[in-house]
């Protein structure tokens, strides 16, 4: 299931089909108190500099199964955003989840298992200057139709969402991966995640 979502945003963002099987499975359902919050799609992130081009919530929750291995009553919902020439994905997931660290690994495992991806910079833990707890950051590079794409990405998780952001810019698609600022990167991560996570009811 978390493949899925890492396999869709790195797809998504060069215009390509998804095609990341499920781990199918069981486990226990979350927490005791379930789910506590939904992951929205606003029609901005990061304060406005980044708006709404396409919201692919639709899209998304078809491709994703609604229960699966350590996830249950899952929601999907995402959204491609610009702002100039920068392109950034979008795509959480909300429900009852067992294991968020899981979540996280199985997430990006996906994007590197997406077709022509290779890991350009091995993803770690970042503490956010903003607080709101640690986001895990890394740079994959694409390679579609002979062209590089370097796609920098955040990934966090908790007992009710899971959300992968990924970025591009047109301007410098094969941008040097080692010069992306992935603190800074981080940082912008955790205001998308104040700005898409909202409690439930």
């Amino acid at each position: 299931m978390w493949g899925i979502i890492g396999g869709i945003a790195a797809v998504l963002l060069v215009g390509s089909v998804a095609s990341v099987a499920l781990s199918a499975g069981g486990g226990s359902h979350g927490g005791s108190d379930g789910p506590k919050y939904k992951v929205t799609v606003p029609q901005a992130l990061v304060g406005g500099e980044y708006k709404l081009a396409k919201d692919i919530s639709q899209q998304a929750d078809a491709q994703v199964p609604h229960d699966g291995a350590g996830a249950h009553d899952i929601k999907t919902v995402g959204g491609q955003y610009t702002s100039g020439t920068k392109v950034l994905v979008m795509l959480g997931l909300y429900g009852s989840i067992d294991d968020p660290d899981v979540a996280v690994e199985h997430t990006i495992r996906g994007m590197k298992n997406s077709g022509s991806t290779e890991v350009a910079v091995a993803e770690k833990e970042f503490t956010p200057k903003g607080g709101g707890g640690p986001v895990t950051c890394g740079v994959d590079v694409r390679r579609t139709s002979g062209q590089k794409i370097t796609m920098p990405f955040c990934v966090w998780a908790d007992s009710s969402t899971s959300v992968n952001v990924v970025e591009t810019d047109a301007a410098d698609l094969a941008k040097d991966p080692h010069s992306v600022d992935l603190q800074e990167f981080a940082d912008k991560a955790a205001t998308v995640r104040t700005e898409v996570k909202k409690p439930l009811g």
